[in-house]
């Protein structure tokens, strides 16, 4: 199934996509809750009998809702970095030996055909490609041989990374996380229609219609089953956590001159079978209580 959280009438919506129809209820009319990362949580007979329900509801037409991210609020969001060689290989970074892991929050979540906003401190908006895996039944200590039992499904991330300040320490927390830079959706495509893995699908990014990413997850250094065993080693994974699992060569600011998003941009990230994610991009608006001066 293909789970898209949306928002429609004022109300929050939870449906299933199938071929370009989407199904569903919102919260006012139905008996359930359509919190995506509530019924992850309750397990996947619960998902799959809402799921069905869901199928089952009124017709929405997509270009009447307002697409948001699958979960709102995921427990953990859980980075990757330097995941593909040739990624690295751009970068000013050694390949290591042990997974780059850093933290994303849910503040900087934004859905499908929804703004990534350039913020006012810094015009170095770079884009990011990447699969979400998605957790579906927690643990610690997963061994690698059981790692895809753990997981739910998959997703689309556009990790919007503000470089001017993911460089100005040796943590890449802030400029991994200004708000409204992540785009993450549209859908939450569940296990049992992707390889095993998500392994040997095909990722592209686009920027205003020209490819600038294109690479096959099979390419990723640590595969999903050993990023979950590394992970669940030291924490322990949640229902609803998401792991994103890192982007390959191509970006904006490792070419010559850089390229990086900018007001009035399309950025897409397609990944087959798991759908097409469009985000455009706005500058941020300066509010009343602001202070300081725009880049």
């Amino acid at each position: 199934m293909r789970f898209v959280s949306f928002e429609f009438g004022g109300q929050r919506g939870l449906g299933v996509e199938r071929a370009g129809q989407l199904r569903g209820l919102t919260a006012d009319n139905c008996d359930h809750t359509v919190d995506l990362g509530q019924l992850i949580a309750a397990g996947p007979e619960e998902l799959l009998r809402v799921g069905r329900q869901l199928a089952d509801g009124p017709e929405f037409d997509p270009n009447a809702v307002t697409f948001l991210p699958p979960l709102a609020r995921p427990p953990k969001i859980i980075c990757v970095g330097l995941n593909y060689a040739d990624h690295t290989k751009e970068s000013p970074y050694e390949q290591p030996d042990y997974p780059t892991l850093f933290a994303r929050f849910a503040t900087t979540l934004v859905g499908h055909n929804q703004p990534i906003v350039r913020p006012l401190a810094s015009t170095s908006l770079d884009f990011e490609g990447e699969m979400v895996v998605v957790i579906g039944r927690g643990g610690r200590h997963i061994p690698k041989a059981r790692a895809h039992d753990h997981v739910v499904g998959y997703s689309i991330f556009n990790e919007g990374s503000v470089r001017e300040y993911q460089f100005k320490s040796p943590q890449w927390t802030v400029g991994k996380n200004f708000d409204s830079t992540g785009g993450f959706g549209p859908a939450l495509v569940t296990a049992d229609e992707v390889p095993a893995g998500g392994k040997g699908l095909r990722l592209e990014t686009r920027l205003n219609g020209v490819t600038v990413q294109s690479a096959s997850t099979d390419d990723m250094l640590f595969d999903v089953a050993t990023l979950i065993e590394t992970i669940s080693e030291a924490i322990t994974l949640e229902p609803g956590d998401l792991i994103v699992s890192g982007t390959p060569a191509g970006i904006g600011w490792a070419r010559n001159p850089r390229l990086l998003m900018k007001d009035g941009d399309r950025c897409e990230v397609s990944i087959e079978g798991l759908g097409k994610l469009i985000n455009p991009v706005c500058d941020e608006v300066r509010t009343e209580g602001m202070t300081g001066k725009a880049a």
